[in-house]
């Protein structure tokens, strides 16, 4: 049996809203996949997966997060 593979977005310092979260569903969803809204931290340890449909938030190779 195989499990889904991963979905990954990558981001840059510029996609990180507030202090270094962004928000799953992303706007590229489709509305069928659709969950309630949950704000990830991809800041701290440069990578957060969405709890809901395990979508993998990371920041693009050699991004910063200014204040961080």
């Amino acid at each position: 049996m195989s499990s889904k593979p991963v979905d990954v977005v990558e981001l840059s310092a510029r996609d990180l809203q507030g202090h270094g979260v962004v928000f799953c569903p992303n706007p590229k969803m489709p509305l069928w996949s659709a969950h309630p809204k949950v704000y990830i931290d991809v800041a701290t340890t440069g990578e957060g997966k969405c709890p809901y449909c395990g979508t993998v938030y990371r920041l693009k190779a050699g991004e910063k997060v200014h204040g961080h």
